[in-house]
């Protein structure tokens, strides 16, 4: 009985120190953190959503170059400038409605001024007072207006006013006035072009005078750019089609008329 209990008692020591072993050699759980040093917690996300330090680096920032040419361009206003980065009269050149104004323009005679004025406070101009049929209606969206009356089966009408230049001014006045003559293409029937009649300077300021043709009707016209000491220069712009041209001579009067005020 004694070596029976002998060889338990030994059994049993060899099984306590493969326990230990056990103990020892074994990994520890999964739920278990190794000791290290103490860190700071990492910083919480701001609040506009930035991603936290172990997520993928965000994709650099588009260069200032590279987001203007991906930009949308900018529509040039009328009259202004053709796209950015062109001039005003680049953009003069490109319109196939104006064509060059050469030195085969000849000018006109411009008769003596009448003694009836419109004054305009805002442009610093007086306008000769165009006779009957015409007559003075309000201005808006101009400063002074001078009208035809309106005729049965035709909608242009004559029509002569004034108003603060309403494009970019040039260095010359000559420049001008071929800017302002494209503009009153607003203020004409679709598809209209410009044929020009004279073309001379005036005391201050520049003079135009031409021919607006849109399928088989027309309109003659004239510009005048003058500075009449305010802010920007003003503009008179005349327009009479050929439905009204008995009153193609008042172009003459406007032409003559305008003058600084004072």
């Amino acid at each position: 009985m004694r070596v029976v209990y002998r060889g338990l008692a030994v059994a049993a020591a060899v099984a306590a120190v493969v326990a230990v072993a056990v103990v020892v050699v074994l990994p520890p759980e999964p739920d278990e953190v190794a000791a290290g040093p103490v860190t700071a917690p990492p910083a919480a996300p701001s609040s506009s959503g930035s991603a936290p330090s172990s997520a993928p680096a965000a994709t650099p920032a588009a260069t200032p170059a590279a987001a203007s040419s991906s930009a949308p361009r900018e529509t040039p206003s009328p009259g202004a400038s053709l796209a950015p980065g062109y001039t005003a009269m680049e953009a003069l050149y490109a319109d196939p409605r104006v064509p060059r104004l050469t030195r085969g323009v000849k000018r006109m005679p411009l008769r003596s001024p009448g003694k009836r004025f419109v004054k305009d406070t805002r442009t610093g101009l007086a306008v000769p007072k165009l006779p009957r049929p015409w007559k003075v209606y309000r201005a808006a969206p101009f400063t002074t207006r001078q009208a035809l009356p309106k005729r049965r089966g035709a909608s242009p009408r004559g029509m002569f006013v004034t108003c603060p230049l309403p494009i970019m001014e040039q260095k010359s006045p000559r420049d001008t006035a071929l800017l302002a003559a494209r503009w009153t293409l607003n203020h004409h029937p679709k598809g209209s072009r410009i044929t020009w009649i004279a073309s001379q300077p005036v005391k201050r300021g520049w003079l135009l005078v031409y021919r607006v043709a849109y399928g088989k009707r027309s309109s003659r016209a004239a510009v005048v750019v003058m500075d009449g000491g305010t802010s920007k220069p003003g503009l008179a712009f005349v327009t009479v089609p050929d439905s009204q041209r008995k009153q193609w001579r008042d172009i003459g009067r406007v032409a003559s008329g305008v003058r600084v005020l004072g």
